[in-house]
């Protein structure tokens, strides 16, 4: 099984890393894909995916919207930096990147940045890994502006069927998480019932985005089988079709060889 989307190198892991991978090691889990956040981090995560582990780690490079207003770095020297990167590291993907309309940093300076990314993803024929929080309309324009060759993922999905439809057809896969397990989120569980399994990748976004029931608990690469059967239920097929598709997804979008 992959991970799709993973924080595996953030400071909460920092005491018991090596347990958790060699855990997901023996539950099934293959493969992690870590998400860059901001330009001094991407560092750590290289040391992190370049260290021998007992599954497979990869990264991508990027500048999330929460740390846009501490990267310290003006657009155009941003861009800079992250070209030289992606042009040195093995990087599978561009991002996290996206846009969020629930903070404070002004939307035009998120989409600033946003389209750096978009921008190089056009350039280099990189997938994105996209977050986006109270501000589809403005990524599904962009999206539609550009039209990044490789796609990517929309991380954390939570919408309707119409807006996962809109994404699929941009060529952008449907990334599910933790979100599906609430009762409560009966729009978005609704929308992955109805996704071809073929458009879904499974993520857990650890150490956030916990399953229900697992509130105020840092989030584990392991509750990944968790995500994956309440998939199955959905979708009214077996964890192993649902495990082995998303498998298949992941390796396509991302270009991980086996």
């Amino acid at each position: 099984m992959i991970d799709s989307h993973c924080h595996l190198d953030f400071e909460v892991f920092d005491l018991n890393r090596r347990l958790v991978l060699q855990q997901c090691a023996v539950a099934g889990i293959t493969d992690i894909i870590i998400p860059g956040v901001a330009p001094v981090q991407w560092q750590k995560l290289a040391q992190l995916v370049a260290a021998e582990t007992p599954l497979r780690l990869w990264m991508a490079a990027g500048l999330h919207p929460w740390w846009i207003a501490t990267a310290s770095m003006a657009v155009p020297a941003f861009a800079r930096w992250l070209q030289v990167w992606l042009a040195q590291r093995p990087c599978v993907a561009i991002g996290e990147c996206g846009l969020d309309g629930g903070i404070e940093c002004p939307m035009d300076t998120q989409r600033d940045y946003f389209c750096v990314h978009l921008q190089m993803a056009c350039d280099l024929g990189k997938p994105l890994i996209v977050h986006a929080h109270k501000a589809h309309n403005d990524v599904l324009r962009l999206l539609s502006q550009y039209r990044p060759p490789a796609g990517g993922v929309i991380h954390g999905f939570a919408g309707s069927l119409e807006l996962a439809r809109q994404y699929w057809r941009l060529g952008f896969y449907i990334g599910v998480g933790g979100t599906i397990s609430y009762p409560r989120a009966r729009k978005t569980r609704a929308a992955l019932a109805a996704m071809p399994l073929e458009s879904l990748l499974l993520e857990t976004d650890a150490p956030d985005m916990p399953l229900c029931g697992m509130q105020g608990e840092p989030n584990s690469p392991l509750q990944l089988l968790k995500v994956a059967d309440h998939l199955a239920v959905l979708q009214g097929l077996s964890r192993d079709r649902v495990q082995q598709q998303t498998d298949a997804n992941a390796r396509q979008l991302f270009g991980l060889h086996a």
